[in-house]
């Protein structure tokens, strides 16, 4: 279906709508009902005030159904039929002019503008239309323990992949005695687990950095959490049997496509040592929330890796290859690591656990709050559980927040302060994590080329005005908690 802008323009003395008669025609003709049964979507329709002028958007197969249902205002005036592209697709494409991203997938594709689109609807922060990144807004971090399926973070490199559940196998080969070829009922008969998990990008907070590196500009919601359910990787593992020179297992999606400069089609794969996947209780997910996995988080299947920057957990999984060496594709060495000098060398550390993250979401950045508040948050770290979070007011002594609910490992930990405030007026709220490995926040960002694992304490400016109103109540005290 194709998108098309139409312009009718009348003289004044054959207005159809002085009519009474014709009036009732031009009401029927222009129904929703009479016009799909032309072949013709009307999404939108307008009369220019005043000028004669009708404006419409409407979908159709082509121009010539568009012409043929507006022959009874060609009879009375002018018809422009112009071929139009949503401002979704527009900025999918990277211009009004530029043409469609180029394609080169083994699998039908999500149409990036309708991805954006809906990404946009549901509150979304979105970085980039194609390949679509957008984050979650801080204000929609207060609540629950997981994060609404729709608001949760999206993070792709290449066009999002639809697979049909029917047809989609998962093959695990490479060096194994029993090769699978699972559908998507083999799964689901397995055992299988829930988890809850946090997925933050490991270029989260990369915005925050001086210099500036590049990179999506992430600001500080490229996180999210969610209750994952599906079958536990060591499960599957087992049943192949890996072999005695097994070393490393490979995770493919379908996801693929070029990158930087380069012609050359890759396809998105990561991998973990075999005794990393057999002790970190990955899950080969396919719900979220209760729901089978949405389209933009791997539908029908992905690997879920708690702990680890979210690039381990490949969506719309297809393979999973057991390998005597190391892995050595595009997203395992030429991205995802902690680049530095040192004595004159450049050192590299592969970007895997995430690291250690108190984060405020409550109050925000510039508002005005009374001298006695309650500060809320969530902290993380892929190293183990969070041990205590500290808040401070204006650069004064540090006080303990409370932890919310149960320690899960590889999940947020919610976190509450009640502070008091000396003077009013302008101040800063700082928070800091601790985790049980005895990791603590930075003061200052560990700047590195590629801008991974940003983690500084966090600065939130806010207003305080003079009174006495304890702020909202805290979280354990909610409606529903």
């Amino acid at each position: 279906m194709g998108l098309f802008v139409v312009r009718h323009r009348h003289p004044p003395r054959r207005c159809p709508a002085e009519d009474p008669a014709a009036a009732s025609e031009l009401l029927h003709h222009l129904s929703r009902a009479n016009a799909a049964r032309a072949g013709v979507h009307i999404e939108g329709e307008a009369v220019v005030s005043g000028d004669h002028t009708l404006v419409l958007i409407v979908e159709a197969a082509g121009e010539a159904a568009v012409r043929a249902f507006m022959a009874p205002f060609e009879r009375a005036g002018s018809v422009e039929i112009l071929a139009a592209s949503s401002c979704a697709r527009v900025v999918a494409n990277g211009g009004c002019t530029a043409p469609a991203p180029a394609v080169d997938s083994l699998v039908p594709l999500l149409a990036p503008d309708e991805a954006c689109q809906d990404a946009v609807e549901a509150g979304l922060v979105v970085h980039r239309a194609h390949p679509l990144n957008c984050e979650t807004s801080l204000p929609d971090l207060v609540g629950g323990v997981v994060m609404p399926t729709a608001r949760f973070y999206v993070r792709n490199h290449f066009h999002i992949p639809t697979l049909d559940a029917a047809t989609w196998r998962l093959d695990v080969g490479g060096l194994v005695d029993r090769p699978l070829r699972l559908t998507l009922d083999d799964l689901r008969a397995m055992p299988a687990r829930s988890a809850v998990v946090t997925l933050e990008c490991a270029g989260n907070g990369r915005s925050l950095l001086e210099p500036r590196v590049d990179g999506e500009q992430w600001g500080l919601g490229a996180v999210s959490t969610a209750e994952w359910t599906g079958v536990p990787l060591v499960e599957v593992l087992e049943r192949a049997g890996p072999r005695s020179e097994a070393r490393e297992v490979v995770f493919r999606g379908a996801d693929r496509g070029t990158v930087d400069e380069s012609a050359t089609t890759v396809d998105f794969e990561r991998g973990l040592s075999l005794e990393e996947a057999l002790e970190s209780e990955a899950l080969l997910a396919y719900a979220m929330n209760g729901e089978p996995l949405p389209i933009q988080h791997g539908y029908p299947l992905r690997l879920v890796v708690p702990g680890w920057y979210a690039v381990a957990s490949v969506k719309w999984l297809t393979n999973i290859d057991i390998a005597p060496d190391p892995f050595l594709g595009f997203f395992q060495v030429d991205r995802y690591f902690f680049e530095w000098q040192s004595g004159g060398r450049t050192e590299r550390e592969p970007a895997r656990l995430q690291r250690v993250r108190a984060l405020v979401v409550s109050p925000q950045p510039g508002q005005t709050v009374e001298q006695q508040l309650v500060v809320r948050g969530v902290a993380w770290s892929g190293a183990g559980g969070i041990q205590r979070v500290d808040v401070s007011v204006g650069e004064g002594e540090w006080h303990i927040a409370q932890l919310v609910g149960r320690r899960e490992r590889g999940s947020w930990q919610w976190w509450e302060a009640m502070v008091s405030v000396d003077r009013p007026g302008p101040t800063t709220i700082r928070a800091r994590a601790t985790d049980l490995a005895g990791r603590v926040q930075p003061e200052r960002p560990d700047w590195n080329r590629l801008g991974y694992g940003s983690n500084p304490i966090q600065q939130v400016p806010v207003v305080v005005t003079a009174g006495s109103h304890l702020g909202p109540a805290p979280i354990g005290e909610q409606a529903g908690t």
